[in-house]
């Protein structure tokens, strides 16, 4: 036999109440009636859960063992009831987000933070991911929203530009650099690089701006950490092209410098399926990041 949430209601307010008349009036039932469910609760229990006489109405060892258990599935019902309401509103429920090297900036933590704030039901989970394999998962349904390189091409998929990222070079300090358009000028130094196995795209990206400016890197070092290809750079193993947001990890001995080529520059943003059944939740997202963006120092 199941508990009913009626009977257990029923319950909790007579033993709170301990008297008939003001339960079954907090109830909004008759005493009949009240007296009806507690005894269908007692046979389901096998025994009394109140000792009653004419005077007095006191628990029973099985009522006081019952009694904060049938509170605690109260509380729970009604917890899940608000939450699923929270869902069909789309305030509540998980998103998988996916998030790749060229991707990373100051804008993904703080909408984390702020949408975190806002929408406490809303669980977040975060996925470190390639910009292809972002898509594969996104069209697969295995992620719900992904922050990556733009434009893309697919027609199943809606995007949102963001902002726009560059490389810029980071040079150890005892390398001399020639200033904007002198790119060129490094054709013979060593490089140390983010691996191609970290991101495809941004490993590919930086291979490409070199060739703009006439020369192939000579590439000594790979890493798949910004944070490592930084302090490779330190120690004096090569030069390296970095996201600009790299500039803010203030690794000491480290220079950076702009390269003043449209080719180091990429747009970022988010992509989703059409018409998926999380719309709501990742329409919540993408106004939360957009605040975000908008307040973010230029």
């Amino acid at each position: 036999m199941e508990l009913d949430l009626y009977e257990l209601k029923s319950f909790s307010v007579l033993a709170r109440e301990l008297h008939f008349r003001r339960s079954a009036e907090q109830l909004s039932m008759s005493q009949p009636a009240l007296s009806k469910q507690i005894r269908r609760l007692e046979e389901k229990v096998g025994g009394p859960l109140f000792a009653r006489t004419r005077r007095r109405v006191a628990l029973t060892e099985a009522g006081r063992v019952l009694l904060p258990l049938a509170a605690r599935i109260l509380k729970e019902s009604e917890s899940a009831l608000t939450t699923a309401r929270d869902a069909s509103k789309g305030c509540a429920g998980t998103l998988r987000i996916g998030f790749g090297l060229a991707a990373v900036s100051d804008i993904l933590p703080r909408t984390i933070l702020r949408f975190g704030g806002k929408y406490p039901s809303i669980k977040l989970q975060m996925f470190d991911m390639s910009t292809p394999s972002q898509l594969t998962a996104l069209l697969e349904e295995s992620l719900d929203l992904g922050m990556l390189r733009l434009p893309i091409a697919s027609a199943e998929l809606e995007t949102l530009p963001l902002i726009r990222e560059r490389l810029i070079l980071a040079v150890p300090e005892s390398v001399a650099y020639g200033g904007r358009d002198k790119l060129s000028n490094l054709r013979d130094t060593p490089f140390v690089l983010i691996s191609r196995s970290a991101s495809v795209t941004f490993h590919d990206h930086a291979i490409s701006v070199c060739r703009s400016a006439a020369f192939t890197p000579n590439i000594v070092q790979e890493a798949n950490e910004t944070f490592t290809v930084l302090n490779f750079v330190r120690a004096g193993l090569g030069v390296s092209l970095v996201q600009s947001a790299a500039a803010r990890m203030k690794v000491p001995g480290v220079h950076f410098h702009e390269l003043g080529m449209r080719e180091s520059e990429w747009t970022i943003g988010l992509a989703w399926k059409r018409g998926c059944e999380k719309r709501d939740l990742i329409l919540k997202f993408v106004e939360t990041i957009k605040t975000v963006v908008r307040k973010r120092p230029r």
